[in-house]
């Protein structure tokens, strides 16, 4: 009872620890989500769940490394957290290239869809939710000094962000009744402008690590 109190309480006032115990949790989340896909993949032949599984396979893996470094490195070896902060924002870049082979398969509507309408609406809520939250720690990572926290609260927001565009394309094609044509023009421009956000927040992160690495801190 005693060490409940304590972990509530340092969850509570430590913002560091706060966000490592929810990058964990969200590591775990993802990557249920990604075997999930993967098996949507292999029994409907769907490209689309078969390259979404993987997205989040990889983003799990940088997440886990992240969460290692900054776990396995103390502050004081500044070299070897630039170098694995710069690694790990790199690989996010490579990796949000790809995304444009999701994203293209869901602009052309050749995504399956085998959620009903109640799902879909729950989906909503769960998303609207996690982009919030990611929204909200996005603007509060500057409180921490340390720079695998705003790395994690990045990919955190990216990881929302990629919902975002899954929602998008279920929502369109549950409600259409087959015909989401229509929609093509706004589901192409939305998913561009949510992609090209996801690209720069990729950047973003390169060039802080890029930073980090010339500071004498």
């Amino acid at each position: 009872m005693i060490r409940a109190t304590q972990f509530f309480k340092k969850w509570k006032n430590n913002y560091d620890f706060k966000t490592f115990i929810s990058a964990i949790g969200s590591l775990v989340i993802t990557l249920i989500f990604a075997f999930y896909n993967g098996f949507l993949g292999i029994s409907h032949k769907s490209l689309w769940y078969g390259t979404i599984c993987v997205y989040y396979i990889i983003l799990v893996i940088l997440r886990g490394l992240t969460i290692a470094a900054a776990k396995k490195l103390p502050k004081a070896e500044k070299n070897g957290r630039s170098k694995v902060f710069l690694t790990v924002s790199f690989l996010l870049l490579l990796l949000n290239i790809c995304l444009i082979v999701p994203v293209s398969i869901m602009v052309r509507q050749q995504r399956p869809v085998d959620l009903g309408l109640i799902p879909a609406i729950a989906m909503a809520a769960y998303t609207t939710y996690k982009v919030t939250m990611a929204a909200v720690n996005l603007r509060k990572r500057k409180v921490s000094s340390d720079r695998f926290v705003w790395l994690l609260r990045t990919i955190n927001f990216i990881d929302a962000l990629v919902s975002v565009l899954t929602l998008q394309n279920t929502l369109v094609v549950v409600s259409s009744d087959g015909d989401s044509q229509g929609m093509l023009p706004l589901t192409a421009v939305t998913s561009a402008v949510i992609w090209l956000v996801i690209l720069m927040l990729s950047v973003a992160a390169i060039i802080k690590g890029i930073k980090g690495t010339g500071e004498k801190r």
